[in-house]
């Protein structure tokens, strides 16, 4: 008798332990995105139309909206970033929206742990905020989305989007603080990599070309057999720097090691640039 309950007791305990699973209307995606050197985290849900209106009836318009369905979506930010002119420090916020007609609001809201919208929204609590006009998409979108687009080292456009509409808010990154801060650090015991990355970053970001000139020649010297790709850089250098004799110098040596390599994007790349410089 006993064992019989005990079978009994654990075929019960197992049918309370199961759960059915099934889809969510509205499941949730989760981004990881890096501009510059700034790792940007997004974790929303992504709800559908579904054959409904979306904007001016699933959405009210010029009211403020959770930005997506069930808990807040939320972004988060490695590093300091500006929005609108404005320092949002690192750390996560709760993206919020007003849509309107032709703008929105966006909001980015320090307290992220709401269902939805606070129960009192909090003025206070807005860490920076910016309207952003809206755009038509030429296709609909089934599903409601935020993405980070139009990347650059120092720029990059959050993007929502649902229906035919599309919003971008414009987000500039301290990518060259956090560099020259980086170059400043590891220049204290350098080594021929650290030489590299630096005289590479200070040609392509338009810094002084003359210590991005020292830096690469450093490098350089650094090295038992200079790559390609180092030669290669070490001659846009150079010609950024206007100096066309070092620059086809080591050009030549690049197209020669490159050869040596039979790496034929290298070999054409600084064919190319001999035939401009010569």
């Amino acid at each position: 008798m006993r064992k019989i309950l005990l079978i009994l007791v654990t075929i019960f305990t197992t049918h309370l332990n199961a759960q059915i699973q099934t889809p969510q209307p509205s499941p949730k995606a989760n981004l990881k995105q890096i501009v510059g050197l700034t790792t940007i985290k997004i974790d929303y849900s992504r709800p559908a139309m579904r054959d409904r209106e979306v904007f001016g009836n699933l959405v009210p318009l010029d009211k403020i909206w959770r930005t997506g369905a069930n808990e807040n979506s939320v972004i988060h930010f490695e590093h300091d970033v500006k929005i609108n002119k404005q320092m949002l420090e690192a750390g996560s916020y709760a993206i919020y929206t007003k849509p309107s007609k032709n703008n929105w609001e966006v909001y980015f809201y320090e307290n992220t742990e709401n269902w939805g919208l606070p129960e009192e929204w909090d003025p206070t609590k807005i860490a920076a905020s910016v309207s952003v006009p809206v755009k038509k998409l030429s296709h609909k979108q089934e599903s409601f989305t935020i993405g980070i687009n139009e990347i650059k080292n120092d720029y990059a456009h959050l993007q929502i989007s649902w229906e035919n509409t599309l919003v971008e808010v414009p987000i500039h990154f301290i990518t060259d603080e956090l560099v020259t801060e980086s170059i400043d650090s590891v220049m204290n015991g350098p080594s021929a990599n650290d030489y590299y990355n630096a005289a590479v970053y200070y040609m392509t970001a338009d810094k002084d070309i003359s210590l991005s000139v020292k830096w690469i020649e450093k490098a350089v010297s650094m090295m038992d057999a200079t790559p390609y790709w180092v030669l290669r850089q070490q001659s846009l250098i150079y010609a950024k720097a206007g100096n066309k004799k070092k620059a086809i110098s080591a050009a030549e040596k690049s197209l020669k090691a490159a050869e040596k390599a039979g790496n034929s994007d290298y070999i054409k790349m600084n064919k190319e640039s001999l035939a401009e410089w010569k």
